[in-house]
């Protein structure tokens, strides 16, 4: 195990355990947070009264997806992670 946290450090380029750790957390608070606040969004928008599951369901993914990568930035910032999360976001977009 201790081994492919040392590949996964490499991949992203952290050098030390702590930073690690609060990579995790960050990931763990905006993945429950962006589910627990794309609720009262839908309820605003008014989706969640939406019957058909067919059409609620793929609203409410699409939605939470935004929320995810604002929430995400964020949380990194509170835990001082801002920069990696930022750099992270550019290469899953591929911004340059």
């Amino acid at each position: 195990m201790e081994a492919y946290f040392e590949r996964l450090k490499k991949k992203w380029g952290i050098e030390s355990n702590v930073q690690l750790a609060l990579v995790f957390v960050v990931f763990a608070i905006t993945g429950s947070g962006s589910v627990r606040l794309s609720g009262p969004v839908l309820d605003f928008l008014g989706i969640n009264s939406l019957e058909n599951n067919w059409i609620r369901i793929p609203l409410r993914l699409i939605l939470i997806f935004p929320v995810y990568q604002v929430l995400l930035l964020v949380v990194a910032a509170l835990f001082g992670q801002f920069r990696f999360f930022l750099n992270l976001q550019k290469r899953w977009f591929r911004i340059k």
